[in-house]
């Protein structure tokens, strides 16, 4: 029997054009959640073209990853995740 090793990440997408970050997270790969943000689609990230990965944790379970997210967005604050860029190089 084969053993499947998954990761959840708590990520940050950054946008120059409109000055923005996006906090998320997800089981996907990084770069196949960035695609679904990338692709034209309603939600808040589909109109925005130039989202890059700013910053990303990995974590064990989903839950894990689901409430540092939450942690992130209850700062309501630019200079704490600017902070976590600087912290992590």
């Amino acid at each position: 029997m084969e053993t499947f090793l998954f990761m959840f990440f708590t990520y940050i997408l950054y946008s120059k054009s409109i000055d923005k970050y996006y906090v998320g997270h997800t089981g996907q790969t990084l770069d196949e959640r960035l695609k679904k943000h990338l692709s034209n689609h309603k939600d808040f990230t589909g109109w925005v073209k130039d989202w890059t990965v700013y910053h990303y944790e990995v974590y064990d379970t989903k839950s894990q990853a689901y409430k540092r997210e939450l942690e992130i967005k209850s700062k309501k604050s630019r200079k704490f995740i600017e902070g976590l860029k600087s912290s992590t190089g």
